[in-house]
């Protein structure tokens, strides 16, 4: 069991990556709070792990709900072990000066505020305990921008060098701090990022831009996660892994 006695917080949990990612990590005996603003998926997500998980729910762009979120895991399972700040959203791929700025300005509340908060409120933690690990989802469009995202893809580069930041400034602590780049999958955003229409043509499209033929699943992007949250990577930190499928455009 690669995440035996383990306590992890997934955000954006009900459904998607972050779905994937809590349900991988109770196969390998961690315990995870799955933390989502959306009740319904949350709370299907939980029952369907039983007894190693818990629901909170929260928006991760407000410091109260981090305040609670972590209160409640230390609350529930005693301890906390990894933060995996999976929950994201996006804007609707079109021309950038078509994107309001309330788009904009949630864009990068979820996006890159959360990273943020979770750092305020989870350090402080793992500082004392000795260690933990933060796994930060972002995307390929923060390195190989798509047209249409210039937004989002600006999001996701500031996770990605945020993170790498964090990770330089606090291994002093033992706390590692790494990335993830997933290609577009199966979530809910993957209409958005086409344009809001999801049809077999636009799909084509996307599909044509990555070499091993397929869009990213949860398990993809979990099994990564496994990894960089195990004691087995407790050497990595700093790394964007990107889990793209070979995408070079």
């Amino acid at each position: 069991m690669r995440l035996k006695d383990k306590i992890a917080i997934v955000t954006g949990g009900g459904s998607g990556f972050g779905e994937g990612i809590a349900k991988r990590f109770t196969q390998e005996g961690c315990k995870v709070v799955v933390n989502d603003i959306n009740v319904e998926g949350g709370e299907r997500v939980v029952r369907e792990l039983g007894g190693q998980a818990r629901f909170c729910k929260g928006d991760v762009s407000k410091d109260a709900d981090w305040a609670a979120l972590v209160k409640f895991t230390l609350d529930t399972f005693g301890a906390l072990n990894i933060v995996v700040n999976n929950a994201g959203t996006t804007h609707r791929n079109q021309p950038m000066l078509n994107v309001s700025e309330e788009q904009f300005d949630r864009i990068y509340a979820v996006n890159v505020k959360s990273i943020f908060l979770s750092a305020k409120h989870c350090v402080p933690y793992f500082r004392h305990k000795g260690g933990g690990v933060f796994v930060n989802i972002a995307s390929t469009a923060g390195v190989r921008p798509r047209p249409g995202l210039t937004w989002y893809n600006g999001s996701k580069g500031a996770v990605i060098m945020t993170s790498r930041s964090m990770a330089v400034e606090l291994a002093p602590d033992k706390i590692r701090v790494n990335t993830i780049n997933p290609v577009a999958g199966e979530t809910a955003l993957l209409a958005e990022f086409m344009g809001g229409q999801d049809t077999p043509e636009i799909r084509a499209k996307f599909i044509a831009t990555i070499p091993l033929g397929r869009l990213s699943r949860p398990l993809d992007i979990a099994n990564a996660a496994l990894y960089l949250a195990s004691d087995e990577a407790e050497f990595i930190t700093g790394v964007c892994l990107e889990v793209d499928g070979g995408r070079c455009v």
